[in-house]
């Protein structure tokens, strides 16, 4: 496994990340702790959740995900050698700070979020998208208090354009605060336009680390999904479906070739395609089971050659 240093927070992570919205949703709990095995057993030391995954399936309520995690490593007593990072906004509770970037609900919700990681403090501490209803200054004057508390050692944020890095990143640097080190953009070679297009240029700017989610396209650049074929049966098949298109496929066709020739598979050139890219920490990705988990694997510390990100960026241009 190889470690980059996490931008400007000086901490060193697995450059491949291990995101947590499958557990106990798409994946049951016992396949859960064998993929959080898994990963550490092969270097991995960042694992990132969400204090919401996964309320939104039938049956569950939120902080699944951060409960299994907090017991895991209570289990395997490993907490010192984890880079732990979890998220906040979304809904946990009812009432009008049920929600949001409020005092209120971070207050409340980085305790919830502690108690379920069973840790006194958490190394990233992540807004999970915006919140234009509360006033940036009072989100990170909140973030800086549980910084100041020794709740949480770095800030960070997630799905923010260009503009909202830079008012946050302003607010903080006027007050004095502590301002956000990382984002969270939904990145990948499908998926580039949004992020490439009101936001990149932001990060570079503050030299703020990329931690891309849904590296894959949501499984599509594993080449699972064929040209012509109906959609294999999952719960998350219905969001890959606009991705199924001649250009993509034609991609994915790239991804392949370029791969056979590294003798790498084409999930893992387009992790790599991810991994060349400037201010790159890590790429986050899911699996369900130690075998989906180690093809991501294969792809840490690769590099792209400038012709073969040539041949990839001309293959996904928007």
């Amino acid at each position: 496994m190889e470690y980059r240093t996490l931008g400007k927070t000086g901490l060193k992570v697995s450059d491949i990340c291990l995101g947590t919205m499958q557990f106990k949703w798409t994946t049951d709990e016992a396949s859960s702790y064998a993929v959080l095995d898994a990963f550490f057993e092969a270097g991995g030391n960042f694992i990132d959740t969400a204090d919401i995954y996964s309320r939104w399936a039938e049956g569950l309520q939120g902080g699944e995900a951060e409960t299994i995690i907090g017991e895991w490593m209570k289990r395997k007593g490993n907490r010192d050698k984890i880079v732990l990072a979890t998220k906040v906004r979304g809904r946990m509770w009812d009432g009008p700070d049920g929600e949001g970037l409020g005092r209120a609900h971070i207050v409340r919700a980085v305790e919830d979020s502690l108690r379920r990681l069973q840790t006194e403090v958490i190394d990233l501490y992540q807004t999970h998208s915006p919140d234009e209803a509360t006033p940036i200054e009072e989100t990170m004057r909140t973030l800086d208090d549980l910084v100041k508390q020794s709740k949480a050692r770095f800030v960070g944020c997630s799905n923010y354009n260009k503009a909202q890095l830079t008012a946050a990143v302003q607010a903080s640097r006027a007050a004095g605060v502590s301002e956000y080190l990382t984002i969270q953009p939904h990145y990948s070679l499908v998926e580039r336009k949004k992020f490439e297009m009101d936001g990149y240029e932001a990060v570079r700017q503050f030299g703020m680390a990329v931690i891309p989610y849904s590296p894959l396209g949501r499984g599509f650049l594993t080449g699972k999904y064929r040209r012509g074929e109906p959609l294999p049966a999952s719960k998350r098949s219905s969001s890959v479906q606009q991705l199924l298109n001649d250009k993509n496929f034609d991609l994915l066709d790239n991804l392949q070739v370029l791969g056979k020739a590294r003798g790498r598979t084409p999930g893992q050139m387009a992790l790599g395609w991810l991994l060349s890219k400037d201010n790159l920490a890590a790429v986050i990705i899911g699996a369900n089971t130690p075998a989906q988990l180690a093809d991501s694997l294969g792809a840490s510390g690769l590099r792209l050659t400038a012709e073969e990100m040539r041949v990839l960026d001309s293959a996904s241009a928007y």
